[in-house]
């Protein structure tokens, strides 16, 4: 074995000190505070903190409980059409049911349509990962880039077909049409409703991009629809060329998964105009439906809801009963605490008269 060798300082030559600088910081001399808690501080703490989680919390449930909704299922009571469904050979045969509820007050204000599903799983890792954020920036994906990317197998058909948009999230989009009517007296009205400026600002200006072309069908000439879909992405809005494509609102809001199984996602927001200025009257509605979206197969459920919001959100009490929970937490550790700071104190006091 060799022998290992030191270095030894040359005579004369200082040896260098293993010391710390001799700075505040290293040498410990920092300010420091410590505090010093005392029992009325420590108890004004916990019944302030619990005072503020109750108040907030009350007002967060008065304002949940102050929202207007109505909740219908729609999975049984359009039950030919989801056997329709079932067979995917039907996938070009349209069906249609319809639904009659009554409102028994107004609603007044804005109106906001949503669909909801349930027990349908959007947070399964490689569902969340199917997509391709380039192509949806509207960049030129080739095919061999499809192939590599986690679309896959909805990325490209047997013939090299790209499809656009490509990915399981696209794919399984939410496709039923919902369209609300009034019935006043002997006469039917169609509701007013917004299809556009639904979704979020980023994702709709930033997130999303269309091709750039001279027209949208040929930005996407060279693709195909996904495989469940009836419609190419640049006719999802035949109506209006600006809600096409990937900037469609409908897709953007569906591809924003959800981190629960049940959920439910913007449709339609009323437009206050005429007849429904000042929000939906009371009387009768019907809900012509579409049916496109098969849930048999995962046991799911339909749903269509029409609700207001308030300045808290919608009618979801969680945050509220949050509040509610810690701030009695809060309260009742303070009653603790002061029942174990006085029985010690008469013990201290009774054994000082001893």
């Amino acid at each position: 074995m060799k022998n290992k060798t030191s270095v030894v300082p040359r005579e004369g030559e200082a040896q260098p000190s293993r010391c710390a600088d001799n700075s505040a910081f290293k040498q410990q001399r920092l300010p420091a505070w410590k505090p010093q808690l005392t029992i009325a501080s420590v108890l004004s703490s916990f019944f302030l903190t619990g005072a503020f989680c109750l108040t907030v919390g009350v007002c967060l449930v008065l304002s949940a409980n102050s929202v207007r909704e109505i909740q219908i299922d729609y999975s049984d009571k359009c039950s030919d059409c989801s056997k329709l469904r079932e067979n995917s050979s039907n996938w070009n045969k349209e069906c249609h049911c319809s639904i009659n509820f009554t409102l028994k007050e107004d609603i007044l204000g804005d109106v906001f349509m949503y669909y909801g599903l349930q027990n349908f799983y959007q947070n399964h890792r490689r569902y969340v990962k199917s997509r391709s954020d380039a192509q949806l920036l509207g960049r030129n994906v080739n095919v061999s880039f499809l192939f590599l990317s986690y679309c896959a197998p909805f990325s490209t058909y047997r013939n090299g077909t790209p499809m656009a948009p490509c990915g399981a999230i696209a794919n399984s989009m939410f496709n039923d049409t919902i369209d609300l009517f009034y019935n006043y007296k002997s006469s039917v009205i169609q509701v007013p409703l917004l299809k556009t400026g639904n979704s979020w600002w980023t994702d709709k200006n930033v997130k999303f991009r269309n091709p750039e072309s001279y027209n949208l069908s040929s930005a996407f000439a060279g693709t195909a629809r996904p495989p469940y879909w009836q419609k190419p992405v640049y006719l999802l809005d035949e109506e209006d060329e600006r809600n096409n494509g990937y900037v469609n609102d409908d897709f953007i809001i569906w591809m924003r998964v959800s981190a629960f199984a049940t959920f439910r996602n913007l449709y339609r927001r009323l437009r206050r105009v005429q007849r429904f200025a000042e929000g939906l009257p009371a009387g009768n509605y019907t809900f012509q439906i579409s049916y496109n979206f098969p849930v048999t197969r995962f046991k799911g459920r339909k749903h269509v809801i029409l609700s207001t919001v308030v300045w808290s959100g919608g009618s979801n009490p969680f945050l509220g009963i949050a509040y509610l929970v810690s701030g009695t937490a809060a309260t009742l550790a303070g009653f603790v605490i002061t029942g174990i700071h006085l029985k010690l104190r008469k013990k201290k006091t009774y054994f000082q008269k001893q």
